[in-house]
Parts: C-alpha cells; sequence; structure tokens
C-alpha cells in the first residue's frame, strides 16, 4: 500500500512561485503524477513522469510554467510552478500507477491534496 501525503500549498500572488511535495513511501516503484481541482470544475491533469524521472508530460496550459520531478531516494515527488495565475487556484493531488498519463484511471494511489490559492 502507497500513502501519499501532498504539501507546499499556501496562498501566493500572481506571478509568484511554488513548490508543491508529494511524499509516500514505496513511491518510487511507480510513474506519478499531479493532478487538480479548482472550485466548481472537475479535476484535470497537471504532469506526469515516468518511474525512473526521465520521461515527463504535461498540461498544455502549464507547460514552460510547471515542472514535474522526482527524488526516488527520498520518496518525494515535487512540482515547481512558476508564473502563477488565478486560474492555478486548486486543489492539487498527486497520484502513482503503472503508468504515466493523463487519465486517471491510470493511477490507483492518490493523496488527499494541497490548496493553492493564487489571489492580489
Amino acid at each position: 500500500q502507497v500513502q501519499l501525503v501532498e504539501s507546499g500549498g499556501r496562498l501566493v500572488q500572481p506571478g509568484g512561485s511554488l513548490r508543491l511535495s508529494c511524499a509516500g513511501s514505496g513511491a518510487n516503484r511507480y510513474a506519478m503524477a499531479w493532478f487538480r481541482q479548482a472550485p466548481g470544475k472537475e479535476r484535470e491533469f497537471v504532469a506526469a513522469i515516468t518511474q525512473n524521472g526521465l520521461s515527463t508530460i504535461y498540461q498544455d496550459s502549464v507547460k514552460g510554467r510547471f515542472s514535474i520531478s522526482r527524488d526516488n531516494v527520498k520518496n518525494i515527488l515535487y512540482l515547481q510552478m512558476s508564473n502563477l495565475t488565478p486560474e492555478d487556484t486548486a486543489i492539487y493531488y498527486c497520484a502513482a500507477g503503472g503508468r504515466p498519463t493523463s487519465t486517471e484511471s491510470s493511477y490507483d494511489y492518490w493523496g488527499r491534496g494541497t490548496r493553492v490559492n493564487v489571489v492580489s
């Protein structure tokens, strides 16, 4: 069983930066991803990374602004976010599974989320 715990979410101004972390014992065996759910919207894919960390994919709206990475020794997944906009306001979830895709069904384990608020 893999338990995932996100952290790092907070209030930030537009244009600011933030790094989210996801700690998960045993997660280094899996592909991992970040999803987010904005108020009143469905959860959506943000970024994913292969188990070895060598390949990544991103949602178009975050390309060039967000960077996903992982430390398989520490069992931590990261999401470095920059040039944040109010549209990035959401609860951010990390997930672990067998394949690094943009589809929720590819992931077997989920954290409870960390809230990011981008407001002036």
